[in-house]
Formats: C-alpha cells, structure tokens, sequence
C-alpha cells in the first residue's frame, strides 16, 4: 500500500518541529519544485512559514514579517484541515508566534525577538 503523503512533505514537516527551518525549507522546495497540482501552492506557503521562522529568528525582522503575510496567503485558502494538518491550528499558533511583530507599524522593525515557547509546532499526519 502506498505512502498516504510524499515522504519529503513528512521529512520537511519533522525538520519544521526541530526548528532546522533552512532544512525544512530546502527539503519542502524540493518536493514543490516536483508537484504540479493544486498543492503546490500550499507547499509554497509551508516553504514560506519556514522562512518567516528563519529570518525571525535570524533578527531579519522586515524579511520575517514580509515572508509571514505571504505565507499567510497562501496558507488561507486551504483551512481548516489539508494533508493531514490542522491548518486552523497552525495559522492561529503561527500568529500568536508572529503577534508582536506584527503589531510593529515600523517599516523596519527593531527590538522584537522570536519566542522559543511561541514557535508552532505541526502536527505530522498519521501515515496509515
């Protein structure tokens, strides 16, 4: 029997969980460079969360900031549950993650950190 998701998607969604968000991306890009249907644009916006996380924790605030709407976009259409995720959940968590930052209207945001106890875990689909 068939794998119920494509083993990079898991291995990309473990990667995310351990915060190796460079990892998370580049495996996820792979996988999005590979498909050529409607999840494409969903694996676009994991790719993006990814780096949102990276640039946030790296003190790229503008970067983070702009990778985070983005990822958002992408993200939205396909709530509440797509393969396997809960994206209810993650985009509520990914906000609270976000929340200060985005609350700072300026153009190039200082003085916010990424809260390790704020970062979004996801819940890694059952395989069976």
């Amino acid at each position: 029997m068939p794998e119920a998701y494509p083993a990079q998607y898991l291995e990309g969604l473990r990667l995310f969980n351990d915060e190796e968000f460079f990892e998370s991306h580049e495996v996820l890009e792979d996988l999005w460079s590979e498909t050529q249907d409607e999840r494409k644009k969903f694996y676009q916006g994991l790719i993006q969360a990814a780096v949102a996380l990276l640039h946030f924790g790296n003190e790229n605030l503008g970067g983070a900031k702009k990778v985070y709407t983005s990822c958002r976009k992408y993200l939205e259409p396909y709530r509440p549950v797509y393969e396997g995720l809960d994206l209810a959940k993650f985009l509520d968590e990914l906000q609270f993650c976000f929340q200060e930052l985005i609350d700072n209207q300026e153009a190039y945001p200082a003085g916010v950190k990424l809260r390790d106890e704020r970062v979004p875990k996801i819940a890694v689909p059952a395989t069976d």
